[in-house]
Parts: C-alpha cells; sequence; structure tokens
C-alpha cells in the first residue's frame, strides 16, 4: 500500500516545530511518503506574511535531503485560498491511504473546514501533540515537544526557534519586511 501523511500549513516562517513534526513523521514505517503542503493563502487567514513561492522555497531547501519527504507546490500555484478536500482529492489519485497531519490547536475548529465530514471519510488523523491539548481517542496522536507557533515567531523573533539550514535568510526576511 502506497501511503502519504499530508502536512499542510502556512510555514510562516518554517521553524523548528514544523520540522519536529516532519522528524516523527519520519519514524512512522507505515508512512511511504511525507508530503509538505505549503498554502498559498490559509483558507482561515485574509494575508500572509512572506510570499508563497518564498515559503516553498525554504521548504524545498530545509527537506531537501529527506528522501521520504516532498514540498509540493500544488495549492501555491493554484494562487488562491485551497480547501483541504481539494488537496486532498488531487493526492487520492497517487496514494491508497492519506494521513492529514493537523496540529492539536487545530482540533478546536477542524469541524468548521469547508467539507470536513468530506474529508472525515477519506483520511486517517494525525495529530501532532501541542501545549497540553488532549486528543480524543477518535484521533491518532503524533508525539511532538516542541512548543513553537510561527505567529509568536513573527512576534518576537527568535533566530534559534528557526530551522538551521534557513535560519539567517528567514530572520532577515522578516525583519526587513514584517516590522509593525
Amino acid at each position: 500500500m502506497r501511503t502519504v501523511a499530508l502536512y499542510g500549513g502556512s510555514f510562516d516562517p518554517p521553524h523548528l516545530g514544523h520540522e519536529a513534526v516532519v522528524k516523527a513523521l519520519l519514524k512512522l514505517e507505515h508512512i511511504d511518503k511525507i508530503v509538505i503542503m505549503p498554502t498559498f493563502l490559509n483558507p482561515f487567514k485574509e494575508s500572509f506574511f512572506a510570499p508563497a513561492e518564498l515559503r516553498l522555497s525554504w521548504l524545498k531547501e530545509i527537506f531537501k535531503n529527506e528522501n521520504r519527504v516532498e514540498v509540493s507546490d500544488f495549492e501555491v500555484l493554484q494562487k488562491r485560498k485551497v480547501p483541504t478536500i481539494e488537496t486532498i482529492n488531487f493526492l487520492s489519485h497517487m496514494y491508497e491511504k492519506i494521513f492529514l497531519v493537523i496540529g492539536a490547536d487545530n482540533l478546536k475548529s477542524l469541524k468548521k473546514w469547508h467539507k470536513f465530514e468530506e474529508i472525515e471519510k477519506q483520511v486517517d488523523f494525525l495529530v501532532a501533540s501541542r501545549d497540553q491539548i488532549k486528543i480524543p481517542q477518535e484521533f491518532t496522536p503524533l508525539k511532538v515537544d516542541m512548543p513553537i507557533a510561527s505567529s509568536d515567531l513573527r512576534e518576537h523573533f527568535d533566530i534559534k526557534k528557526l530551522v538551521p539550514i534557513n535560519a539567517t535568510k528567514i530572520q532577515k526576511y522578516y525583519k526587513e519586511n514584517n516590522e509593525q
């Protein structure tokens, strides 16, 4: 069976927490491929800080040496908000089983996702632990001990929380382009 873990998000900026999720996924032997899917624009947001093409290139650089990891440009190329169900349908033509990776902080809004009932029928959820949030038993927990949020990083920039391979470039971009 060809299985994929779909790990989507804004990655604005990509950081050690994102890398920790990927490392935890790489330990799962039943996952053949991990597809990292940066959004063009998160369906629940009205803007982004770094342009999608730049976030995509950062992620490709960060994960270029992981043969089981693919950074996909599918959503970025759409140049619009792409509902998760659309990405799942795109991947379902290539993989027999899809695991959808979400952070535990997304559990509270999960049922508000576009066509959630359809998503629920097509995927198994892997929920990355975060902030002591209890993961309900119908979801599979993914143990990740890295309490970092991109929004916090943008407000209180700490280069030590960025993925080392691109930390200087990413820090420079946010300092130059997103001063409040």
